[in-house]
């Protein structure tokens, strides 16, 4: 009886171990999802890793706000330093174009330059003259000196101002015209006037913007 019954556990255990053979323990872990199937891409197998350095210069661009404008080859940075330097420089011309008025005062009478402009073959500048003082002042307007940032004495005819100023403090408007042929390379101009026949006066006005 105990030689049949250990042939039979024998027997029973071979048909057993037969029976599970090929069976293997499920892969449960998270990083293989699919079971094992061989032949298909894991989610690993898709995982694309950046450089690290290649992710630091994106940043830093986008930081930066260095986003390249393909029809221009600029960055948008390089774009928005041109567009202050315009506006600096459209800032510099506005300012040389607000010198006016410009004024002399001598002895109660005021000279003033309100503004400069081209027309024709001429420079125009606007002039009024005022009497603030107690006396008439009379002028001949042959005195009138006219000198460009060079040094340059330039032929100027005066038109419309009075040739003898009441002390009654009323504006009186005339023009300076000076030829633009004189002009060559000019910037700046100064004016001179005094009285008639005294010369006590000194009326001189500085820093005339030529326009261009």
């Amino acid at each position: 009886m105990f030689g049949a019954g250990l042939t039979s556990a024998s027997w029973g255990f071979s048909l057993g171990r037969q029976a599970l053979k090929g069976i293997t323990q499920p892969d449960v872990r998270p990083t293989n999802s699919t079971g094992g199937n061989r032949g298909t891409s894991t989610p690993r197998d898709r995982l694309v890793i950046l450089n690290e350095k290649d992710i630091l210069k994106i940043v830093k661009a986008r930081i930066e706000g260095r986003d390249v404008d393909k029809s221009s080859g600029k960055s948008s940075s390089d774009r928005a330093t041109a567009k202050s330097a315009q506006g600096k420089k459209a800032g510099n011309q506005e300012n040389s174009k607000a010198k006016f008025p410009i004024n002399s005062r001598d002895g109660g009478v005021i000279l003033e330059i309100t503004s400069a402009r081209l027309r024709s073959n001429s420079l125009l500048l606007d002039v009024s003259m005022k009497n603030e003082g107690s006396q008439s002042v009379r002028f001949l307007y042959s005195f009138l000196n006219v000198t460009d940032d060079q040094g340059r004495a330039l032929s100027a005819i005066a038109e419309d101002l009075p040739g003898e100023l009441p002390p009654n403090s009323q504006v009186y408007y005339g023009t300076v015209s000076i030829p633009t042929a004189l002009l060559d390379n000019a910037k700046l101009l100064s004016l001179t006037l005094t009285d008639y026949p005294n010369q006590k006066l000194q009326l001189q006005v500085s820093g005339i913007t030529v326009p261009k």
